[in-house]
């Protein structure tokens, strides 16, 4: 919609996106049975996301709308839709349902582009951090034990060497060390992990930073990092503490490809410790996503 692309950035901005997805709502209620209104509605949230402070209820509502979208059989053979849905997986990472639908989209419109190269992005994005998890960094081996054996846990956490931690709620918290290997999937409450960096992934138009970490025992993930400003980061050989750690295990199997590789999931970077000193807020950014629908 028109009102999402007004304005400059700030309020002006972030009013128009309301107001769009105000719009889109009321054109909803017109006819709950029109996909392309629930399409449009779907993006608009999405910008809304973004635009505001990243509130996991507009994205489920975002996805909700592309839902009630496909259920009308000429919008479900939008490019658009799927193609935008699968920007939301990817952002999710939900890289499996992100595939399905650039192929998706692929397979509807052949000839627009932008499904076919963010495919191709992710795809490579999968390939890079699946082979450097797997071969720790690609570090040759005096390298990568020098920075193994410089894990030091008491010294690398910080202000969290005591124990103490306040969650993004404002609760605070007791956490104690675990392994990489020992993690559970999904968040791991009262945990905090330790390690040293052995590369970056060096990627175009993603919105996470993306490098990998090996702990004392030299087990090896990777770390995407969301709201992190332009121009930081981490380099080989930092010290990386995270407290609760979200783990994803990343199984994917893609035609002749096969992406196998744990995941820690930072949703904003002020929580993490890095070379013993916490992050401040001046490593934060907010992150913005182009959708570029086609036929909107």
């Amino acid at each position: 919609m028109v009102l999402r692309q007004l304005g400059k950035p700030g309020n002006e901005h972030l009013q128009n996106i309301k107001e769009s997805v105000s719009l889109a709502r009321k054109a909803v209620q017109l006819d709950l049975s029109d996909g392309k209104s629930w399409s449009i509605l779907g993006n608009a949230y999405f910008s809304l996301f973004f635009a505001t402070n990243q509130d996991p209820k507009v994205l489920k509502q975002c996805l909700q709308a592309y839902a009630q979208a496909e259920k009308d059989s000429l919008e479900d053979c939008s490019p658009d839709l799927h193609y935008s849905r699968a920007m939301v997986h990817q952002y999710e990472e939900n890289y499996s349902l992100s595939i399905a639908g650039f192929c998706r989209a692929q397979a509807l419109d052949p000839f627009w582009n932008e499904p076919t190269n963010k495919l191709c992005e992710l795809l490579e994005y999968l390939g890079k951090v699946s082979d450097l998890v797997e071969n720790k960094g690609r570090l040759k081996g005096k390298k990568l034990q020098q920075i193994i054996k410089g894990v030091n846990i008491e010294k690398d956490l910080g202000p969290y060497s005591g124990g103490c931690y306040t969650s993004p709620t404002g609760h605070a918290l007791k956490l104690s060390h675990a392994p990489l290997a020992l993690l559970a999937e999904g968040r791991n409450v009262q945990r905090v992990i330790v390690g040293r960096v052995v590369c970056s992934v060096a990627m175009r138009n993603f919105v996470s930073f993306t490098f990998c970490m090996v702990d004392s025992d030299g087990f090896c993930v990777s770390v995407t990092v969301y709201n992190l400003a332009s121009g930081q980061g981490v380099i080989i050989g930092d010290s990386v503490a995270i407290p609760e750690p979200f783990l994803e295990r990343v199984d994917i199997q893609h035609k002749e490809q096969k992406f196998l590789f744990n995941n820690i999931r930072v949703a904003s970077p002020v929580v993490l410790v890095v070379n013993g000193r916490k992050w401040s807020k001046e490593k934060l950014a907010t992150p913005s996503l182009s959708v570029n629908p086609l036929y909107e």
